[in-house]
């Protein structure tokens, strides 16, 4: 059997599958010749599939632990069964194929940018130094990338920790950026709404709707200690009040606060948002589905339902050269870099 770039030769089941869809990976530590082998550090779970976990544990961080630990431990790979979704890691590259054309080298500190949920993964240390209470997840072990995966090497001016939690997030502002300059390029600089705009990604997608040149940001969030948090570091031109999982409450926000929007975008990592987001859009907008917990039925019916004529994106979490954008707007936004300093202190207080 010969290697495959997209990894189809470490699908243990079904076969036939690539490794995302795969219920079993290969994890053997021997390389292929197009693959490369990381000494992994942390993990960052994805919000969706944290959130879940914690929820199902009632916050039961051993629980949430072993739980993760049973996951890696069976599926060969962090892959939530309920939420679908895994997160990404830092590490140091301790192996290189002859044939990998990652560019990668033995020493480089990186991070992956491919999901955890198709990256073969071994933990060699029980999750002992994670109290489960946390997306990150310190650890030892390893991973394997494929000739198609992505990685980048971390930044050596900002904390492992600080770059890890940007670049899991890295596509939502790439793409908002993207999605905004199209309107400015037709001569029509749009209102842009994010939904979840505390949060990791929405923090960076407001940040890159201004930087973009959009007309007017809206913020979203669900508690006034988030709007007290983005007024004070000046992310969103105004930020309202309303819970995403009630479409009328969300749109009636929404154009109260100048909408409704060009562009919307959904970064909260809690299921039911689809309607609310496109109720907030106007005819022929777009919105942009940045969520693991996002079901595409409902945002395809939903959509029929309401006669909304809308562009709907779903963040696949790649856009080449994302990974430096954000890095970019996390030098050059203090908001943002105080944001995720301050979610970062928080958990680690926990």
């Amino acid at each position: 059997m010969h290697s495959d770039p997209t990894g189809l030769h470490r699908v243990v089941s079904p076969a036939g599958v690539l490794p995302q869809a795969a219920d079993r990976l290969d994890v053997r530590a021997e390389l292929w010749p197009d693959e490369v082998r990381v000494r992994v550090s942390r993990l960052n779970l994805d919000a969706a599939s944290f959130r879940q976990l914690t929820t199902k544990h009632g916050g039961d961080g051993e629980a949430v632990r072993a739980e993760v630990g049973e996951i890696i431990g069976t599926r060969g790979k962090m892959h939530n069964p309920v939420t679908g979704s895994g997160g990404m890691l830092v590490g140091t590259i301790e192996e290189v194929g002859p044939e990998s054309p990652l560019g990668l080298q033995v020493g480089d500190q990186i991070a992956t940018l491919v999901s955890l949920t198709l990256t073969p993964l071994v933990v060699t240390d029980g999750l002992a130094g994670w109290d489960g209470r946390s997306e990150q997840v310190p650890c030892e072990g390893y991973a394997i990338l494929f000739g198609r995966s992505i990685a980048a090497r971390l930044p050596t001016d900002l904390p492992r920790a600080l770059s890890l939690a940007v670049m899991d997030v890295c596509g939502a502002p790439a793409l908002t950026a993207r999605v905004v300059s199209s309107y400015v390029e037709r001569g029509r600089p749009p209102t842009v709404c994010v939904v979840g705009g505390a949060g990791k990604s929405g923090s960076l997608s407001l940040a890159a709707a201004r930087q973009a040149g959009a007309s007017r940001t809206i913020a979203v969030v669900p508690i006034q200690s988030e709007v007290d948090l983005l007024a004070a570091n000046d992310l969103a031109d105004v930020t309202v009040l309303a819970d995403a999982r009630d479409p009328v409450a969300l749109s009636q926000a929404v154009v109260a606060a100048g909408g409704p929007a060009d562009v919307t975008v959904v970064c909260v990592d809690v299921p039911g948002c689809e309607g609310g987001a496109i109720l907030s859009t106007a005819h022929r907008g777009t919105v942009i589905f940045f969520s693991m917990a996002t079901s595409f039925t409902a945002a395809a019916l939903g959509a029929e339902g309401l006669a909304a004529d809308v562009t709907m994106l779903i963040g696949n979490g790649f856009v080449t050269d994302h990974a430096d954008y954000a890095v970019d707007l996390l030098r050059t936004t203090p908001g943002v870099r105080q944001l995720f300093e301050a979610r970062l202190h928080s958990e680690a207080a926990r």
